[in-house]
């Protein structure tokens, strides 16, 4: 069966996480992704461990667990491009490929002279995407950028966390990479939509995308909050900020999320904790009233669900058709039967003997199902067979290149 991005081939200089991210989705559409690596080194998430993966011996391998979460179905190449004739390996390469995607700091790769004006004149149909932490230009463009600063810098930390005045209060970061994963999300859909320019004019293009800009987009509705109604968004903790009740609540035996999205739900609500007469009180009975007298209504509704245990409430509110779930641990995340039916976790062959149990790509497409062929690749695990595919490179000659430390090849007992 063909794939969404077949034929579309990728090289990517990028590592950590928004721009392997990125590549991911596209591999996992269906194109071809080149991941090139350090010789002896490889991506910096490798040892990002423990966990590692375990071999079909039990013995630690030399991928962590963060490393296989975010590159799967690419191949790996081994290549030093500090080194003049790895440059020309990777200028051959980009002659070839249809998106280069790199993460370097501004004019990193300039001195390799791998930047997007060299490539460009190699391949003028080359989409060229760099991700760096504050973008091309600005007086913050030279800073090395890492997701938690981001965070910081972009607002979402103020907006995390307890409200001042309680038990834990302070600002927080999100418990995953939001910015970076973000911005990898960011990077793959301007990346098709710079493919989809190059197809009709045969022109590639630079894409300038940073964490930075990434994370005030999408602080979303708290930046219109802002911008239009003047209003500093303040931590809340899980409230949120136009919706009321709209939070983590206690139960008995310990807590649930409740998310009441419009007045009906807000009555059907006020029945299952047999108060009816709530819904009709003028200060709760609109949203607006309810955001208004967020402190009290909220108060009484945490005196009213302390009474029953959280399995009770879910159960009658689900009944009620009034959004809550319970707040899951991730070892629950992957035994509940919604994520099992929908299959979101699956396993990939490795070439270490065992196979890895990886998170499938949301997304679902009635005339194309995603393929998924393997997990994330050994350093260097491709370096061999890519090079002789697409620049007809002599055995002899890589052999040359892997002495010289330009190159180096994985030795794995399946190197395919």
């Amino acid at each position: 069966m063909s794939q969404l991005l077949d034929g579309v081939r990728v090289l990517d200089l990028s590592r950590i996480l928004a721009g392997p991210w990125a590549t991911q989705v596209l591999a996992d559409f269906g194109a071809e992704v080149l991941k090139i690596e350090r010789p002896g080194a490889g991506d910096d998430t490798r040892r990002w461990g423990p966990p590692f993966l375990k071999d079909a011996q039990g013995r630690d391998t030399t991928e962590s667990a963060y490393y296989l979460c975010a590159n799967r179905g690419k191949r790996s190449l081994a290549i030093d491009f500090t080194r003049p004739a790895g440059q020309e390996l990777i200028r051959a390469l980009a002659a070839q490929c249809d998106v280069l995607v790199e993460n370097y700091k501004v004019g990193g790769l300039a001195k390799y002279g791998l930047d997007f004006a060299s490539l460009h004149a190699v391949n003028p149909k080359l989409v060229y995407c760099s991700i760096t932490g504050y973008g091309q230009d600005g007086p913050y463009a030279r800073r090395a950028g890492y997701d938690a600063a981001i965070q910081a810098i972009g607002g979402l930390m103020s907006i995390t966390g307890e409200p001042d005045g309680t038990p834990g209060a302070g600002p927080q970061k999100v418990g995953v990479a939001a910015t970076d994963l973000m911005t990898g999300m960011y990077a793959a859909t301007a990346i098709l939509a710079a493919l989809r320019h190059a197809e009709r004019t045969g022109e590639g293009q630079h894409i300038d995308l940073a964490l930075l800009d990434t994370q005030v987009a999408w602080l979303a509705n708290q930046a219109s909050n802002y911008l239009v109604g003047g209003i500093l968004p303040q931590r809340q903790g899980t409230a949120h900020p136009n919706i009321v009740p709209y939070q983590v609540m206690p139960a008995a035996d310990g807590y649930f999320m409740l998310a009441v999205g419009n007045d009906e739900q807000f009555a059907r609500l006020c029945r299952v904790i047999g108060q009816p007469s709530l819904s009709a009180n003028p200060r709760y009975a609109t949203n607006a009233a309810r955001v208004a007298h967020r402190d009290e209504l909220v108060a009484h509704l945490q005196t009213a669900l302390r009474s029953r245990p959280a399995a009770d409430w879910l159960q009658a509110l689900e009944q009620a058709q009034v959004p809550a779930n319970p707040v899951n641990r991730i070892d629950q995340v992957f035994d509940d039967p919604q994520v099992k039916a929908r299959g979101l976790c699956m396993e990939l062959p490795h070439p270490s003997g065992t196979n890895v149990a990886v998170v499938r790509n949301p997304a679902r497409f009635s005339a194309t199902a995603l393929q998924y062929t393997h997990a994330a690749p050994m350093l260097g695990q491709h370096t061999a067979e890519v090079l002789a595919e697409l620049l007809a490179i002599h055995p002899s000659d890589l052999a040359a290149l892997q002495a010289a430390g330009v190159v180096a090849v994985a030795t794995c007992p399946e190197s395919g």
